[in-house]
């Protein structure tokens, strides 16, 4: 691997780490930094180092959140079983439904046909107009969260958050975007939002890992496994601090900025896309 490959992959890999979990698509970013980055391996493991890295980033909401996510502990020498814990597990079961039933069988089909710039850059706007909206509404008829823990949310909650996550199939929705301003709509606090969104993420985003890393048909030579191991190690270091940036910062404030940043990049990704089809044109 090259010097400048190798600074390609750790770019690609603070991307990931700061995209995935703020609520401003990780897609749209992707599709923007690889016209100008583009890794120097065949186009079938770049998608796979895409899914790949997602790991890092997903084992970083596994260390944050170990406690609240392992459901045993030791007591002399005994496991006991956190009902509470397992009960959480079993709502996000439930909240998975919707993806394995819609998305999962659409997914390919979906990316063949709506992978490109104007879907990702009318997503970015469209949801990022509705959180605005959102938090205005909350803001102006003064509305309260009814689900404040993880412990208030229902099955039938989770199950309703799990068909908002299915909208994310659509390129530049974002997954966290999509649970995160679905859960809202629907009653919960910002942490409890985006908190559900990330131990969602956790089987979503390890399955689809999983089953690229199963379909892929290449070989794996030293220079594909750095790419992968150096993408995961940086994506890891990068959503644990995004991970906490986001916690901390909508303890005092809302989405707002999110919903314009996600306008503005929307509009950029418009416009690039717009002039490249009329130069090539």
């Amino acid at each position: 691997m090259t010097f400048i490959e190798l600074l390609k992959v750790i770019f690609l890999g603070i991307v990931e780490g700061i995209t995935e979990w703020l609520p401003i698509s990780s897609t749209g970013h992707m599709i923007l930094v690889d016209e100008f980055l583009q890794l120097d391996v065949t186009k079938e493991f770049k998608d796979l180092f895409f899914y790949a890295i997602q790991l890092g980033a997903i084992f970083a909401v596994i260390v944050i959140y170990w406690k609240k996510i392992w459901p045993f502990t030791t007591k002399k020498e005994d496991y006991h079983l956190n009902v509470p814990i397992m009960r959480m597990w079993v709502k996000v079961v439930v909240a998975l439904i919707p993806s394995v039933l819609i998305a999962l069988p659409f997914d390919n089909w979906m990316e063949e046909h709506f992978y490109n710039g104007f879907t990702v850059a009318l997503m970015l706007i469209i949801y990022g107009v509705l959180f605005i909206w959102v938090e205005t509404r909350n803001e102006k008829r003064h509305i309260k969260p009814r689900y404040q823990h993880l412990g208030s949310v229902t099955y039938r909650l989770a199950f309703l958050i799990g068909c908002f996550q299915a909208l994310s199939i659509i390129p530049g929705t974002s997954r966290s975007g999509a649970t995160i301003l679905g859960a809202i709509l629907l009653g919960c606090s910002r942490s409890l939002s985006a908190e559900f969104s990330f131990f969602m993420a956790i089987p979503t985003m390890f399955g689809a890992s999983l089953l690229k890393l199963v379909k892929y048909e290449g070989s794996f030579g030293s220079s594909e496994i750095l790419h992968l191991v150096l993408g995961m190690l940086i994506a890891f270091a990068v959503s644990y601090v995004a991970i906490k940036f986001l916690m901390n910062y909508i303890k005092k404030h809302d989405f707002k900025v999110f919903g314009y940043y996600r306008i503005v990049l929307g509009i950029i990704v418009l416009l690039f896309f717009g002039i490249q089809a009329l130069v090539t044109a």
